[in-house]
């Protein structure tokens, strides 16, 4: 089925040929005739799948055929470079409709923000904080709201936006058609559903809270010393075309990106603390080639939408399974396929375990020349390793700097 079947505006259908966007994802042909329909829905999909013009297609075509003012749909996301990519996204196509969006989110001013929200837009893609911001200021209506999309549930939820969002929620219409998209659904996602969702259509598009099967795993175990040398010898590997490094602290992930730059590797960092020009730059640079390694924390596990990240490195091992699968997920997109590497030290075998118990089995182990014994959930007796080997001059890579506890 291609996406002429559905009813969607001709004007957007033009936008898609000219991207070369022939047939839907799963989740698009599951949510494309629930939100053309205006129904509610709940839609579980990994990562990746395509959730953007699941939500945007059909909401934008049924805006565009009841012309009114204000702010009439509403987009919530947990990151800042999620607000941004999924307005990016959702632009043409509105554009075209003769429909005007506006991103809102912090770590830039707010004059612009509320002089677009007051005069009203048609899409407001919004991070939570911010958008409680504008409306306690009073610089936003939405009386006019008629579409309500709440994108990576679960990770608000993991951020700690659930009261915000509940404020948010308490102050919009209750006449309204309203979709959620989540990875995962936890206890406190399915408790808010029901709040604020009517009769909602439950969506399910592939295996839910795994990672793809394009994706080869792998796990190093390795002392906390050595896991700098270990990732300047991967990295050296040509086979890293690009690579996503994920550290657990802000403080870590400059001290590393400082260490890699030195190193010669076209590295830079990505977290909170980092200026919003900071991160413009930064992603621009890793998406255009003049960078082909960012460190970042998890502030990038779901903002990140770029098509060709040939390898995922988790420096420090996430703290939860669902992180895990939102991490390896920005690698192996658009039918191409990945590689996730994950260093665990021995006291680190907690983690290691959670994820394994989630995944129901061990992460293939790479034995290398510094392998040390970490605690598994299964009984390794028996199982392959995966295929790998880092090079003898590790120990070189950042002379006295790589024994320093990253």
């Amino acid at each position: 089925m291609s996406f002429d079947s559905y009813g969607i505006d001709p004007r957007c259908l033009r936008i898609l040929h000219a991207q070369q966007i022939v047939e839907p994802t799963p989740i698009q042909a599951q949510a494309i005739p629930v939100a053309l329909s205006g129904h509610d829905a709940i839609a579980i999909a990994q990562t990746g799948t395509g959730k953007t013009l699941a939500f945007s297609l059909p909401s934008l075509s049924n805006l565009a055929s009841r012309p009114m003012r204000g702010n009439r749909m509403l987009v919530l996301l947990p990151t800042r470079e999620l607000a941004q990519q999924v307005q990016t996204v959702m632009e043409p196509f509105a554009r075209t409709l003769g429909l005007r969006t506006v991103a809102v989110y912090g770590g830039v001013g707010m004059t612009k923000q509320a002089d677009a929200l007051r005069h009203g837009r048609s899409v407001v893609v919004a991070t939570p904080g911010r958008l409680l911001d504008h409306m306690n200021r009073g610089n936003v209506s939405f009386d006019a709201l008629e579409i309500l999309v709440l994108d990576e549930a679960d990770r608000m939820l993991d951020m700690g936006f659930m009261p915000d969002l509940r404020r948010i929620l308490a102050r919009l219409p209750k006449k309204r058609q309203t979709m959620m998209f989540s990875a995962t659904f936890p206890d406190p996602i399915a408790r808010l559903a029901k709040d604020m969702l009517h009769e909602p259509e439950r969506l399910v598009a592939g295996e839910v809270a795994r990672p793809v099967d394009a994706v080869n795993q792998a796990l190093y175990t390795v002392q906390h010393t050595d896991k700098l040398a270990l990732l300047s010898d991967l990295l050296r590997n040509k086979e890293v075309q690009s690579a996503l490094v994920f550290i657990r602290t802000k403080a870590r992930t400059d001290r590393v990106a400082r260490a890699l730059h030195k190193a010669g590797f076209k590295a830079q960092p990505i977290h909170g603390d980092r200026t919003q020009q900071q991160r413009d730059k930064a992603l621009a640079g890793f998406r255009d080639g003049r960078y082909n390694i960012l460190v970042a924390t998890d502030v990038a596990a779901r903002g990140l939408d770029i098509s060709d990240i040939s390898h995922v490195i988790n420096f420090d091992i996430p703290s939860s399974p669902e992180d895990y699968v939102h991490r390896i997920g920005r690698t192996a997109r658009c039918g191409k396929t990945g590689e996730a590497i994950t260093f665990v030290s021995p006291d680190e075998h907690t983690a290691l375990m959670g994820i394994e118990r989630a995944l129901g089995r061990n992460l293939p182990s790479v034995e290398w020349e510094r392998s040390v014994p970490v605690i598994r959930l299964f009984h390794p007796k028996g199982e392959k390793p995966a295929q790998g080997r880092v090079a003898s001059h590790r120990r070189r890579s950042f002379g006295r700097s790589s024994r320093r506890r990253f």
